[in-house]
């Protein structure tokens, strides 16, 4: 099983575990804030789920229908997770107006807390787990789902302290006043999981410390050419698509031309494993005297 898909899995227990703990405490004291930090558990384990469907199409190979493969799955799960996000988000709203109406006293909330207090360590861990090894293995799903606990981990922080002060000081208003807090900080962070997702769907270009690596990349390594031009990248999950327009000399055989694009894609692939390119030779009266110039 690849790693992408046991992280995901691990997530959808990670998530359960921790939606039964803060179940649990808002059932012990009765607190708005506290479901609110619950109900955003119930939309982990959903984008959990999404994260592993979305891993294993992507996982794929290509076919008829898709030459190029099943790599923007995982787009389309952060995208469905940043939706989810904001639904969440505005249900807290919804129970934070009625609260705000009809504030209460809270019932055991130390116990409470200290129930929040652990599944919130457990998720700061998992959130680590999730965008450091999201980032290693280039899934968008995982680094997604990864932001998503960070933005849970530090409202979950806020909820407490605001719990808190609710009980020491007495205002009961404070509780809702929070809940509220908290869906405006998630709303923010879905809009961000969104925002990520939509530019791998509009196939973005890598960014410009990973380009300028390509270019190097064919600079060193094209010898026997004279310069690479219209070069462009795109990125769709782990996978890096890069295609760009070599000149060589006229006298150049197909097999000496062959050579050349042989090596220069065995250093790109060094530099990017999954990466995909493809290179259109021409002759030199083609040149456009611009973009990599060859070494």
């Amino acid at each position: 099983m690849p790693a992408t898909e046991r992280i995901a899995i691990g997530s959808i227990f990670v998530g359960l575990l921790v939606l039964a703990l803060k179940t649990l405490s808002w059932w012990l004291t009765g607190s708005v804030a506290l479901l609110s930090d619950a109900m955003e558990s119930i939309v982990n384990v959903a984008t959990a789920l999404a994260a592993l469907i979305a891993i294993r199409v992507a996982a794929r190979p290509a076919d008829r229908e898709h030459p190029y493969g099943h790599h923007k799955a995982e787009f389309f799960s952060a995208v469905l997770e940043g939706v989810m996000i904001i639904v969440a988000a505005l249900l807290i709203l919804r129970e934070s107006f009625h609260a705000f109406q009809n504030p209460r006293v809270l019932d055991a909330p130390l116990e409470g807390l200290l129930i929040n207090i652990a599944a919130s360590c457990l998720n700061g861990w998992w959130c680590w787990v999730l965008i450091s090894r999201g980032r290693k293995l280039r899934s968008p799903a995982l680094v997604a789902d990864g932001h998503h606990l960070l933005s849970d981990v530090i409202s979950s922080g806020g909820v407490v302290i605001g719990v808190a002060l609710a009980v020491l000081s007495g205002w009961a208003i404070l509780d809702p006043a929070l809940a509220a807090l908290v869906a405006v900080n998630i709303l923010w962070s879905g809009w961000r999981v969104m925002k990520a997702s939509l530019s791998g769907l509009m196939d973005e270009a890598v960014s410009e410390e990973t380009l300028e690596r390509i270019r190097n990349t064919i600079s060193d390594h094209a010898t026997g050419a004279l310069e690479a031009h219209d070069l462009r990248t795109r990125h769709a999950g782990p996978k890096t698509f890069i295609d760009f327009h070599l000149v060589v000399n006229g006298q150049t055989t197909v097999e000496q031309a062959h050579d050349i694009c042989d090596r220069v894609e065995q250093a790109l692939k060094r530099q990017l494993p999954e990466a995909l390119i493809t290179i259109h030779v021409e002759p030199e009266h083609k040149a456009k005297h611009s973009g990599v110039l060859v070494i």
